[in-house]
């Protein structure tokens, strides 16, 4: 795929949604971290519906650390891997207030020093709470990459950094939540919905398929 088609493609992406946001709920970057940990392996609906019972009444470190696990296990037994997520959650909470002031930091190396935090949480957080130029690559976004020839890779670190070089810089701080929204709504993992594609002509998929 040549820079040409890649800058439609992204011109496209932006004419359709100009503003992308995340579809998990939060308005803090703490709730957005909790969110993005949580979301491992489960979908945004499901974080939402129980972050939203949360966040009403423990919404920072201080107040979900003093919840405990069992106490943060009632409010999120509704998400896979519940248990071992809660304990992630309690440790990081403590960890952002021995450590950050309980601020969530702004590095890479320190966020990936908290429980249940690896490479691509914290790409999210950076790009999504503090609008940094980072690319988060889930399986939505490594699909996309591969299958339409826009930045392959065998690996999410190798797609993560053909997708820094390639993405038309214009476009590069929303591409994570545009390619990401693609993969979920129309590139899908078990059908592509090509014949509904507004990327469709500039893709190399050569499976193309007419449904919509």
């Amino acid at each position: 795929m040549n820079a040409a088609k890649r800058l439609e493609i992204f011109r496209k992406f932006h004419e359709d949604n100009p503003d992308p946001k995340t579809e998990l709920a939060y308005s803090t970057p703490f709730e957005l971290l909790i969110a993005v940990i949580l979301s491992a392996q489960a979908t945004d609906v499901s974080v939402n519906k129980a972050t939203a019972k949360l966040y009403a009444v423990a919404n920072t470190p201080q107040a979900i650390h003093a919840l405990g696990v069992e106490g943060l296990s009632a409010y999120i037994k509704t998400i896979g891997l519940f248990n071992s997520k809660a304990k992630n959650v309690i440790e990081t909470c403590r960890l952002l207030l021995e450590n950050h002031g309980g601020e969530v930091p702004q590095t890479r190396e320190a966020l990936e020093a908290l429980p249940g935090v690896g490479r691509k949480t914290a790409n999210v957080v950076l790009n999504t709470a503090f609008r940094q130029l980072a690319m988060a690559v889930d399986t939505h976004i490594f699909r996309v990459s591969n299958r339409t020839g826009l930045a392959p890779g065998k690996d999410v670190v190798a797609v993560e950094k053909q997708l820094m070089k390639f993405v038309p810089k214009p476009y590069l701080l929303d591409a994570h939540h545009w390619l990401i929204l693609h993969g979920r709504y129309v590139c899908q993992a078990r059908k592509p919905r090509c014949g509904s594609c507004r990327i469709e002509d500039l893709c190399d998929y050569k499976d193309k398929t007419s449904d919509d």
